[in-house]
């Protein structure tokens, strides 16, 4: 039995675009995912949101406000924690504000995080 195997190459194009992004550190859900990669490290919560504020700072932004809701540092009770820098106008309707909901599993238990950018840009 003779049997001849036939290979058939497609000529596909493949495209492929990357974007950079210039001030990562104004966007509420990459600074979450660092805050949550310091704070499953063990840092303190309040360095972590310190440096979350300053890193924002550098950006063209107005004002941020981060929250930690949960058991904090490993504490029996569970509160809530904020910071805010700026302004952050949450009861208007016209401002841009982006904003960032985010649950972290630690060692302690689950802790949550919130994160509101308000940008200026008209």
């Amino acid at each position: 039995m003779n049997v001849q195997k036939e290979f058939h190459y497609v000529n596909r194009r493949l495209n492929i675009a990357i974007t950079r992004i210039e001030k990562p550190y104004g966007q509420p859900n990459i600074l979450a995912k660092y805050m949550a990669l310091q704070l499953k490290n063990r840092v303190s919560f309040r360095k972590a949101m310190k440096k979350a504020i300053e890193l924002t700072e550098q950006t063209d932004t107005k004002g941020i406000q981060v929250q930690i809701t949960g058991r904090i540092d490993g504490k029996e009770i569970a509160r809530v924690e904020w910071i805010k820098e700026g302004r952050v106008p949450l009861q208007t309707i016209r401002a841009k504000i982006d904003h960032c909901s985010y649950t972290i599993r630690t060692i302690y238990r689950v802790l949550g995080l919130k994160i509101w950018i308000f940008v200026d840009k008209e």
